[in-house]
């Protein structure tokens, strides 16, 4: 996931042609795969966006593809599993089927799945394309209605920012960009691209602290939308592992992002642990246990207890259903 990002790193400081024939092989062609994702995913931002031209709501671009059409340093050798957008939640229903017609088609069959996406998600069930076989997350907000961090979505959209040779298309404020990220990584409790997105968060927050009252804003904002204990998990790992802080003049209200000094420090430890590879020669005795405890953590934060109840209980009666009734040969 991370080759053709050592690759770009090795472009850039001019010394590819240093590295070992056999590794650069790998890096060379992960770089080759990284440019043409990058085309791909332009050419798909632009089948949305004529897509979507006749809808009456703004179109975000998120994670990924926002760093691509946007140029900002996290693009440089990503590579993309799907395009992620956000549209105001009045819109879905016009949106959903403005992308229908256009050849993408819901890949959720099961109608509690869907249900469930529909009622307590911040996103649509994912929309595949029926030719090119591309991916599209819809959201409305980027965290669940129901989470302990519930974010209305149309508090981010009064600060886009748009996307110069994009026209109608748009990326969230810079500091909402950075609290996306942080919240996306510390609330899902999967890790499997956690280094990947602690990288985009530390270039996003080196590329936007060239702006003088960036760190300022990020806080004000944390404060605003509730995102402070993602924004205090993401800046102390961004700090164990790249060094990246805020000002010193500001050093005290990062601390208070979490005043819970115990809780942050069990959760500093199973992050540590977390966000390490997912390879033998990284884990150590723990890490199964914390990589499970954080996705407990996640599905706690995700829903209220009553909720999550019904939801897990539905859950496991579908599969033993399945498992008792299984398809004709």
């Amino acid at each position: 996931m991370l080759q053709a990002r050592l690759a770009t790193r090795f472009v850039e400081q001019g010394s590819m042609a240093d590295v070992p024939q056999g590794p650069r092989q790998h890096l060379e062609s992960a770089l080759r795969l990284a440019e043409r994702q990058r085309h791909e995913v332009l050419w798909e931002v632009d089948c949305v966006r004529r897509a979507l031209a006749r809808v009456d709501t703004p179109v975000v671009l998120l994670k990924g593809a926002a760093y691509l059409a946007a140029d900002l340093p996290p693009a440089r050798g990503r590579l993309f599993a799907d395009v992620d957008i956000m549209v105001d939640r009045r819109q879905l229903v016009a949106v959903e089927n403005a992308l229908f017609a256009s050849g993408w088609i819901s890949q959720e069959r099961n109608a509690y799945n869907d249900r469930y996406y529909r009622r307590w998600m911040h996103e649509l069930p994912p929309m595949r394309h029926v030719h090119r076989g591309t991916t599209i997350d819809l959201h409305h907000t980027i965290t669940p209605p129901t989470s302990h961090f519930n974010v209305d979505g149309a508090r981010l959209l009064e600060h886009l920012q748009p996307i110069a040779g994009h026209p109608r298309l748009a990326v969230l404020a810079p500091a909402d960009m950075v609290l996306h990220s942080a919240a996306h990584l510390f609330q899902e409790g999967e890790f499997d691209h956690g280094l990947r997105d602690l990288l985009d968060m530390n270039d996003l927050l080196r590329h936007f602290s060239q702006r003088p009252d960036f760190w300022t804003e990020l806080l004000d904002r944390a404060d605003e939308l509730r995102l402070q204990v993602p924004l205090s998990h993401a800046l102390t790992h961004l700090e164990r592992l790249f060094s990246t802080t805020a000002p010193d003049h500001l050093t005290a209200r990062v601390r208070a992002l979490d005043r819970s000094r115990i809780k942050r420090r069990m959760m500093t430890t199973l992050l540590s642990i977390a966000l390490r590879p997912e390879h033998p020669s990284c884990d150590g005795p723990f890490s199964g246990l914390a990589r499970w405890l954080l996705y407990i953590r996640s599905h706690w934060l995700r829903m209220p207890l009553h909720l999550l109840t019904y939801h897990l209980g539905r859950k496991l009666l579908m599969r033993l259903t399945s498992e008792s009734n299984p398809p004709a040969a």
